[in-house]
């Protein structure tokens, strides 16, 4: 435990550091970092042994650059040049073993690399798009720190509310009551972010935007959680790595925002908030 806080501790003030300081490249660096980091976790976590070399790389590589691709303002274009080589390689080793008859890459494998090296760093490119944007460094400190809210609010109402757990296998222990305490301190999170980044920022903010964004981000964390916590279960895995002593692996920690960041970013960019 006390590992687990001294982690926090230093990580996470460097973090929002990161995040603040102009210009958004440092930001968009450590984004890169993250999801080349996760990108790795999630192939060593499901790849079987079965994911060669190559497709680790150009795996890893592709999450690594799309996300700067956000950054540059590149376009699709960009997305689709990386998405094809990364389908390109990862299908060609798979014929490879195919035609060799060695240990056979299946299709899941393929799909698995994809997943890690498109999906994963697309959705974590929303961290990038929301810095990049008009207010950019409180509306991506909306989407960090609304996961926080909305976990830590399901935890506390689970401990000291829980009943009707059982909800899920997947997280057995988690209650009905958990669940709804953190859709509510996500929503009740927002709002006051909200009113206090106004007096900071100067400007005015709209309150029906940051409502639905502290309910459907918090939504999509409980969702993100449950979604990495069911890979967990189906391959055994207790953490994902151990980057951060105490806490585990990049997607440990960062597989809620895989979800709520997009949910954020489709919301403001809909519905601005200032």
């Amino acid at each position: 435990m006390a590992k687990r806080i001294i982690v926090a501790c230093i990580f996470v003030p460097v973090m929002l550091w990161i995040m603040l300081i102009p210009p958004p490249l440092a930001w968009t660096a450590l984004v890169c970092f993250i999801s080349a980091m996760a990108a790795f976790e999630l192939l060593r976590a499901v790849g079987e042994g079965k994911i060669t070399l190559p497709m680790q790389v150009v795996t890893i590589l592709s999450a690594a650059l799309l996300p700067f691709g956000s950054w540059a303002d590149l376009g699709m274009a960009y997305v689709n040049l990386v998405a094809f080589v990364v389908m390109a390689v990862c299908f060609w080793c798979a014929i490879r073993a195919y035609d060799e008859d060695g240990v056979p890459i299946g299709f899941f494998h393929v799909l698995a690399a994809l997943f890690a090296g498109i999906i994963i760093p697309l959705a974590l490119s929303a961290l990038v798009e929301l810095r990049r944007m008009d207010h950019g460094k409180y509306l991506v400190l909306l989407a960090v720190l609304l996961t926080f809210a909305t976990d830590a609010g399901a935890y506390f109402a689970g401990v000291f509310l829980g009943k009707h757990r059982g909800v899920t296998k997947v997280s057995p222990n988690k209650s009905v009551e958990g669940y709804i305490g953190g859709f509510i301190s996500g929503v009740v999170f927002a709002v006051l972010y909200g009113l206090v980044a106004s007096k900071i920022a100067g400007d005015s903010v709209r309150l029906l935007p940051l409502a639905l964004c502290g309910l459907f981000g918090a939504l999509a964390t409980e969702v993100g959680d449950l979604a990495f916590s069911f890979i967990k279960r189906q391959y055994g895995v207790k953490d994902y790595g151990h980057i951060l002593p105490g806490h585990g692996g990049m997607l440990d920690r960062f597989d809620s925002m895989m979800f709520c960041g997009p949910v954020v970013l489709f919301i403001v960019q809909c519905l601005p908030v200032f």
